[in-house]
């Protein structure tokens, strides 16, 4: 798959902020398969197919199993993740219905009964 544009050419200083953004979340301790199905889930419902694609052969670069991938679409269904999985990609699902200090509380309070309150600013991002 071949992006439509170089982002790193046609916005140098956006890519520089994103890659610290991101080295910033991969140091935070959170676990990398948790990060990566949080990010396919997110280009899934951004309908991103490039994203999609390198996310899933990230995910299974940190021992994802392509089952789960499969169901990743359908993680509410699926007996396959875990409460803290679940709490991260509705957490992730929950900023897109609102902005992130109006989640339901619902929402929220299942998100810091799996995450502290720097995980849970960094996986929202």
């Amino acid at each position: 798959m071949n992006p439509r544009m170089n982002f790193y050419q046609a916005a140098p200083e956006t890519i520089k902020a994103l890659v610290a953004l991101e080295a910033q979340i991969q140091a935070s301790g959170l676990e990398k398969s948790l990060i990566e199905l949080v990010k396919t889930r997110a280009s899934q419902i951004n309908g991103c197919a490039y994203c999609i694609h390198m996310h899933t052969a990230d995910a299974r670069k940190q021992g994802e199993t392509e089952q789960r991938l499969y169901l990743l679409s359908a993680w509410r269904e699926s007996p396959l993740y875990t409460d803290r999985e679940r709490a991260a990609l509705a957490w992730d699902r929950g900023g897109d219905v609102d902005c992130r200090n109006h989640a339901p509380d619902d929402l929220y309070e299942d998100v810091r009964a799996q995450f502290s309150e720097s995980e849970t600013v960094t996986s929202r991002c």
